[in-house]
């Protein structure tokens, strides 16, 4: 996704059966896409910096800011979060989900 976002967000829109048609490519339309979507652009939108949500976990509340749910946006960051034992768990996961979709891990 990262070394070649254009290709891939036409990809994801093809699997999900909305593909681009060639005006919406020629006029931009793709690249406004990748923008919206962008982490910059979704970590800035203001109700992802204040907006707060209760949380019932069992008999505890907690009260949890969506500012936490952005974090940088690289490649590999998770090894900062992460131990190796969970990231490794995590992987097996996503390629058992993504197995047969033609996306890769």
């Amino acid at each position: 996704m990262k070394a070649e976002p254009r290709d891939q967000i036409k990809r994801l829109a093809d699997f999900l059966g909305c593909p681009f048609t060639k005006r919406e490519e020629d006029n931009g339309v793709v690249d406004k896409v990748l923008d919206l979507c962008s982490l910059r652009n979704l970590s800035s939108l203001e109700v992802n910096k204040t907006l707060q949500e209760n949380i019932e976990t069992g008999k505890i509340k907690k009260n949890m800011s969506y500012k936490f749910y952005f974090r940088k946006g690289e490649v590999a960051e998770s090894k900062n979060y992460l131990k190796p034992e969970m990231e490794n768990k995590i992987d097996m996961i996503i390629q058992e989900k993504l197995q047969g979709s033609g996306l890769k891990l």
